[in-house]
């Protein structure tokens, strides 16, 4: 063989062979450390399902999962972090409502594009909300809460914050019925409960989590829920979509995304380790103890699911006139 030949031969087993070395090096995966990145604070629903989900998904992967929490405007710190690094599967964002559908029309730059720079890779569960008025209030239920408004009688509702999904929730119910209620936006929702137990305000629209041990304790009714369906442990409580706005659906989410163009057999991967880990029966008693509801939503479902609530919100902060500081 002269030595020509061998030279062709030598470049063609190197091409050959670095056409493969992406198809090696994504087998491999993961090699390292997992970051999952809860765009929220410590303590909250976000924190707390990386915090469940991390262990078990990493034990089924064979690498260490942890988390940073890299909190900030209702999520959008951690999520234009998120969107910067490499799209090699080792990144994962706790992400949200508020993150990755409300925030893209609501705040002007918020460095990254809900949709266009993520890959959606599990959607984790819903909570409903409840709009909630103090067990003493001349409010008796939803309708008659829509005829004070109707009246024009001034009615408040706190929230944890401008732009917050309760917030939102309350805007889209206000278009959908045609009535005016006024926003008092608190630093927290812990503020504004403690608002609606002292009577400052005239109601508040927060979650099952939240609402429930109140209910239960008497301090609180439950006038309305704002899910497309009623909520199990509350039959009794009709939605806002069967009290004259059809359609009205409204639920506070949670889910996991990853850097866009991570490879789809990595995204695939996870999801499926994501799913498997909230099926096991203790995740189950667990997300039901914090009023999750676990959809069961495909990679498909989900990124459909997310693009209808960014048009979705989209049309309620424009309709709105909606600003936040």
């Amino acid at each position: 063989m002269n030595t020509t030949r061998r030279s062709v031969l030598a470049a063609i087993g190197l091409s050959l062979l670095s056409a493969s070395l992406p198809g090696i090096a994504q087998d491999k995966w993961p090699s390292k450390t997992i970051t999952y990145v809860a765009a929220f604070p410590p303590g909250g629903n976000t924190d707390t399902l990386a915090r469940l989900i991390a262990p078990k998904v990493g034990a089924a992967l064979g690498q260490q999962v942890i988390v940073e929490n890299r909190a900030g405007a209702g999520g959008s710190v951690g999520s234009a972090y998120v969107s910067r690094q490499p799209a090699d599967g080792y990144t994962l964002l706790g992400g949200t409502i508020s993150s990755h559908a409300i925030n893209q029309s609501l705040y002007p730059n918020i460095g990254y594009d809900s949709v266009k720079s993520f890959e959606p890779v599990a959607m984790l569960g819903m909570i409903p909300n409840l709009i909630l008025v103090r067990a003493d209030s001349p409010y008796k239920t939803i309708q008659d809460l829509i005829a004070a408004a109707k009246a024009k009688k001034q009615i408040t509702s706190g929230s944890p914050g401008s732009g917050t999904s309760p917030h939102m929730a309350l805007e889209l119910m206000k278009q959908s019925l045609g009535i005016d209620i006024t926003h008092v936006p608190y630093k927290g929702g812990g503020p504004a409960l403690q608002d609606l137990l002292g009577g400052q305000i005239d109601m508040m629209i927060e979650t099952t989590i939240v609402g429930g041990p109140h209910i239960q304790q008497g301090k609180l009714r439950a006038l309305a829920a704002t899910s497309a369906a009623r909520v199990p442990t509350m039959p009794n409580v009709p939605t806002i979509a069967e009290s004259g706005a059809p359609g009205y659906d409204v639920q506070s989410w949670q889910a996991v995304f990853a850097p866009a163009g991570t490879p789809k057999p990595i995204v695939e991967r996870l999801h499926n380790e994501i799913m498997k880990a909230l099926s096991a029966p203790d995740m189950e008693e667990r997300l039901s103890k914090m009023g999750l509801n676990n959809p069961k939503m495909s990679i498909e479902q989900f990124s459909k699911f997310q693009r209808e609530e960014v048009a979705k919100w989209a049309t309620v902060v424009k309709k709105g006139n909606i600003k936040v500081d």
